[in-house]
Formats: structure tokens, C-alpha cells, sequence
């Protein structure tokens, strides 16, 4: 059968990759065109555009680069036509997905969707454009099931991909002697710094955890490096102050921490399930403002994904004029000196663990996918 898939970010390509990988072991003559990234090539097929081409997030962002975003719509419906597939299967990214999901229904076109967008969080309104143009939609997260029933839709709960990626690991018995080695750090306990994927965010938010490293000497921070950021971003916000940068190391580098201070996102995820006590940290635009933005059209009561699995707080959030190296410092210190405090965040990721179930997330969608088309 012929895919036709839409990932527009780093994250889309990696979990479309594993979705790709698992499509060609249950249909010999699966054929893929897409919007992806190296990933996503590596698994075969026709790569369209490139995810770096796309991920224009924020107004300012969108709206200088309106005539590009207007190309890569004309390029996705044009190729979508002359590929003619059995099915177009979107993941997340629904500004884009949600268009072309309404643009391949006028065609006649099956629309799956492989991730949803987080639509229960804000923009719900978006539901409805779901239930008309989306034929099946997978999810990862089990409160996605509840949101959706409230509006008579069902979804395919899957699993989550992280527990794929993350049970699969590659370096899971390094020693923190070998990794400091290789990475030539020093001897000092690690506290992992994980400022989001996207320049605006490592901006906003990786000044903040750098001015709360000067408050703890005795330990070491290293910055994880966003896959899509190269090295200068990170030099351009942390200027004079040196901290060290791992690109491509990330689980690596939480296995050999005591502490992480992250980004909210599937960060959160990762860190619970490698186990280790974590501050979730978030700033966006629009200073004390956001918190009314937050309070008002967020439609969801916690931002970290381990919180709202668990549908109670495990780990502390800091938001906005919340955020700052002050109130950071003050969680991280007593993560790192209450005993009792830790264990309880570390007893309630495997809460969390639990509820998302065992690994196999790719394999049941794409067996799935293939069964209901077939069905067709």
C-alpha cells in the first residue's frame, strides 16, 4: 500500500520513522512519500521536504514567514495528488495537519492521524475539525481517550513511543566513569539541564537554569543538546559562562545525573522513566501576561506530562515569573537534600509507567493501520 505521511518536526520524524519501520514488516509493498527527516529517509521512500523547512512556531515566526508556509501547502497538495495513496497518516504538528486533513477528505483521501495533536491542552475547539476530517485517530496518552469520549469520538490508544525508545536504549550499562571520559567532563555529580528542542525556547528558558547552576559548586551541569540546534545557539544564550553541551547523548545523560532540571514536553516523560528526580521549567512570551493566558485558554491543570498521566502533582512546576533561578535553586536543593521528598517523586513515575503500558507503541498502530485499510 502507499503511505503519504506529514511530520514537521524533529519529534514527528523520529516516532514516523518507527512507524515506517514497523508498517514494511506487516505489508511487504509498503511505498512512502513524506514530510519528515533524516529518520524518516533512512526507512525508504520519497522525502518531500524537510522538517527544518516547516517549524515556524510562534506569531512573529508564522506570520514573517507566511509565504513560505503557503509553498509547503501547495507542495504537500500537489505531491499528495500525483502519489495518490491509500491513505495520508498525519503526526501532530495540527496547524499544517489539520489543513491538509481537511484538504485530502475533499479528495477522497483516508486520513489517519498517528499522534494527536494536543488539542485537549488549548485550541480544543479543533476537536471538531478532528472528527470531521480524520477517519482514525491514535493516540499515546490514556486521558486522550477520556477528552475524545466527551466529544463521541473514539480514539486507538497505542502505547506511547517513548517506552519503545527508551526500552531499547542503546549504552544502558555505561558506568558514569566511562561517560564522563568520553564527554570529557569532571568528577562532579551531574545535574542534567534539558532547555527544550526549539531556539525560542532554549532562549527564554536556558538563562533561567544557567544562573541556577552558579548556586550549586559542588555539582556539574551539562546541557543536553536539542537534535535540531547546533552548538552556537547554545554559546550565543550562555555568553561568558561555560557549561558543556552533549548533543545526541540525552538518555545517556540523564542516566548519569542526580538531578534534572527540564523543559517542559516528552523531556519530562524521559526523565521519569530513567528515574531521576526532575523541576519542570517554562517561560513563554509575554511576561507575567502568560500566566493569564495559562489560567484562561489552557484548558488543562498541570503542563508536565507526568502530572497529567498521574492527574495529581509528582513533580513541582515553575512557571512564568514563577520560573526564575531563585524558586529553580529552591526545588533542586530539596530534591537533592529531602530523602523522603525524592523517593516520593521516583514512587510516582512508576505510576505514571504504569498507566502508559509496556512497549510495542509503533507495532500496534501500524498493525492497525494496515488492518483497517485493508478492511476498507
Amino acid at each position: 500500500m502507499r503511505y503519504f505521511i506529514l511530520a514537521g518536526e524533529a519529534s514527528g520524524d523520529l516516532h514516523a520513522s518507527h512507524l515506517m519501520r514497523e508498517l514494511k514488516k506487516v505489508d511487504s509493498d509498503a511505498n512512502f512519500s513524506y514530510f519528515g527527516g533524516e529518520l524518516m529517509a533512512h526507512e525508504g521512500g520519497t522525502l518531500l521536504k524537510h522538517y527544518r523547512e516547516m517549524a515556524f512556531m510562534g506569531v512573529f515566526p508564522v506570520l514573517f514567514n507566511l509565504h513560505k508556509i503557503k509553498r509547503n501547502f501547495t507542495l504537500a497538495e500537489n505531491k499528495l495528488l500525483e502519489f495518490k495513496p491509500d491513505v495520508l497518516i498525519l503526526v501532530d504538528y495540527p496547524g499544517f495537519n489539520l489543513r491538509m486533513a481537511e484538504f485530502a477528505k475533499s479528495k477522497g483521501i483516508k486520513v489517519f492521524y498517528y499522534i494527536s495533536p494536543k488539542i485537549w491542552a488549548w485550541k480544543t475547539k479543533r476537536v471538531h475539525k478532528v472528527k470531521k476530517y480524520v477517519d482514525e485517530m491514535f493516540t499515546i496518552f490514556p486521558f486522550e481517550t477520556e477528552f475524545y469520549s466527551r466529544y463521541n469520538y473514539n480514539v486507538r490508544f497505542v502505547g506511547n513511543p517513548t517506552i519503545d525508545e527508551l526500552t531499547t536504549r542503546p549504552n544502558q550499562n555505561e558506568t558514569f566513569t566511562e561517560f564522563i571520559q568520553r564527554n570529557s567532563l569532571t568528577d562532579k555529580p551531574i545535574i542534567a539541564l534539558l532547555a527544550g528542542s526549539r531556539r525560542q525556547e532554549i532562549r527564554r528558558i536556558l538563562p533561567v537554569l544557567a544562573e541556577t547552576s552558579l548556586k550549586f559548586p559542588e555539582y556539574q551541569f551539562v546541557i543536553g543538546g536539542a537534535p535540531s540546534q547546533s552548538h552556537s545557539i547554545y554559546d550565543e544564550v550562555l555568553g561568558d559562562l561555560k557549561i558543556p553541551v552533549v548533543f545526541g547523548q540525552t538518555y545517556d545523560l540523564l542516566q548519569q545525573s542526580t538531578a534534572a532540571l527540564v523543559a517542559s514536553g516528552t523531556a519530562t516523560l524521559e526523565t521519569a522513566f530513567i528515574g531521576v528526580p526532575q523541576v519542570v521549567c517554562y517561560r513563554i512570551e509575554a511576561g507575567k501576561f502568560g500566566n493569564w493566558v495559562k489560567e484562561r485558554i489552557v484548558k488543562i491543570p498541570w503542563f508536565s506530562l507526568v502530572n497529567l498521566i498521574a492527574h495529581r502533582e509528582i513533580v513541582k512546576e515553575l512557571f512564568q515569573q514563577y520560573c526564575t533561578a531563585q524558586t529553580v535553586g529552591d526545588e533542586l536543593n530539596r530534591i537533592l537534600s529531602d530523602r523522603t521528598y525524592r523517593e516520593s517523586m521516583l514512587a510516582g513515575y512508576t505510576e505514571v509507567l504504569t498507566a502508559l503500558g509496556g512497549p510495542g507503541c509503533a507495532e500496534r498502530a501500524a498493525s492497525m493501520i494496515v488492518d483497517l485499510l485493508i478492511k476498507k
